[in-house]
């Protein structure tokens, strides 16, 4: 059973020193050990930095990592989210199984070296270019779940269930063909991921109802009320206003309010974006104890909006981070802009905590998204202690701008003081997958990125 020293780590109780950690042969934390000296004799590996869980990364749409960089030229003088889709439309077209594998295995290592062990894959490219569906309905998903397991990042797939082209039940869009999945294909694809994923300790398997204008509500209720219990339920909801507007038009009601009120939203949901709520709407996220799952880049990035952050914490509401689009691939980077957000809204400072709380805006940020993060995707990690999975990044004092701060003031350091990734190295489910920033198989995994990303151009 190997076991690592660390000069010290993130636990639940906060900030230990000279840290064992022991790892269980399935790869899960076995023992914790703090104030522990290395013993002559001892058979016990000497991390070099400080040690804190790895993130998780609880919504991503691999193959949009295709267009990181290419769809900011305005071509339109009312460039939205709406004319961004377009776009993307027109990348997922040039997507097939091949391409797939090539971004994905080369984005999940990508995210390993940033910090993220887990990710959530919010997939919906279930057909082929022209709509008709693989022999096995599972074809695409199966590519995400063998490009996490080659280069060692756990997964939860979240495959989609996509009906329809808004709230007026408008048939799909040609351009919409190769999202198309009802109850009966989402199953077919569900089985078929079961037996990709029989032997793996690292994947989970839930499910995604696009949204409100792709699915219906009484169809989301149905799916839901029909899974096993724990199965992790992601849905996009209340991103763009015009999507509130359209839902307000059709049903009556603002989209959260009409999911609260219709669907069996609990603790396995999570309620991705959520920008645009009401105080009410904001209170019954909070109690029903669903995950609201935040992607401050994307939204950045298409407009979409600012999460009221401060006043759902205080309501008592969970939070997770994902990297949404994959424009940028840095969950420092995201805690960052979505307390900065806060700021340029209220104008005032540190306002990622409960209303009355003090202390580490860092610290509260990390470990929120680490709990929420890990329950949106129903994987046993995010926490330092036994029984959970080792799942570890070591921190490079060398990369952080306060190179001798301690406890608390390293994760304030890491996330608000500067852009360089602080993470040395990565481990998971107890294998060390990257080590002193290099992954062994990126050289590899960027020449057939590179290959893809040139077929998908011509």
């Amino acid at each position: 059973m190997p076991s690592l020293l660390a000069p010290s780590a993130l636990l639940p109780s906060g900030w230990a020193r000279d840290v064992r950690i022991d790892i269980a042969p399935d790869g899960t934390i076995a023992a914790v050990s703090p104030g522990v000296t290395r013993q002559l004799g001892d058979r016990v590996e000497r991390i070099s930095g400080p040690v804190v869980p790895g993130m998780t990364n609880l919504h991503s749409h691999a193959f949009q990592r295709a267009m990181a960089g290419r769809a900011e030229k305005r071509r339109d003088p009312a460039d939205s989210f709406w004319t961004w889709r377009e776009a993307m439309y027109r990348a997922a077209d040039a997507v097939g199984p091949d391409e797939l594998s090539a971004i994905a295995t080369y984005l999940f290592i990508e995210m390993l070296k940033a910090g993220y062990t887990t990710v959530g894959e919010f997939h919906y490219l279930h057909n082929d270019r022209d709509g008709t569906p693989f022999a096995d309905p599972a074809e695409m998903s199966a590519r995400l779940v063998h490009a996490a397991a080659s280069v060692g990042a756990a997964l939860t797939v979240l495959p989609v269930l996509y009906m329809r082209a808004g709230f007026d039940d408008a048939p799909l869009e040609p351009a919409q063909r190769r999202f198309a999945a009802d109850e009966e294909r989402l199953l077919a694809i569900l089985e078929s991921l079961r037996w990709h994923g029989r032997d793996s300790t690292t994947l989970r398997v839930g499910v995604a109802p696009h949204s409100l204008r792709a699915v219906p509500v009484e169809v989301v209720r149905q799916v839901a009320s029909a899974l096993p219990e724990d199965t992790s339920i992601h849905i996009h909801v209340a991103e763009q206003m015009r999507e509130v507007e359209d839902c307000i038009a059709a049903t009556g009601a603002r989209p959260v309010e009409l999911l609260m009120a219709e669907a069996p939203v609990g603790p396995d949901w999570c309620l991705i974006h959520a920008t645009h709520i009401g105080q009410d709407e904001l209170s019954d996220i909070a109690a029903s104890g669903a995950v609201a799952g935040l992607c401050p880049i994307t939204e950045a990035n298409l407009g979409d909006g600012v999460f009221p952050l401060g006043e759902f914490l205080t309501a008592g509401g969970r939070f997770g981070i994902g990297s949404d689009s994959n424009a940028a691939l840095n969950p420092w980077e995201e805690l960052r802009l979505l307390e900065y957000g806060q700021r340029l809204v209220h104008g005032r400072r540190c306002l990622s905590l409960h209303e009355d709380a003090t202390g580490s805006v860092g610290s509260a940020l990390w470990r929120a998204a680490l709990a929420g993060g890990a329950t949106a995707l129903g994987q046993p990690t995010g926490v330092i202690a036994p029984g959970f999975r080792a799942d570890l990044l070591v921190l490079d004092r060398d990369r952080l701008v306060q190179p001798d701060a301690e406890a608390d003031d390293i994760l304030d350091a890491a996330i608000f003081g500067g852009s360089a990734l602080p993470v040395r190295d990565v481990m998971v489910a107890g294998l060390w997958r990257v080590t002193a920033g290099h992954h062994a198989q990126e050289a590899q995994a960027r020449a057939a990125f590179v290959a893809a990303l040139r077929r998908m151009t011509t």
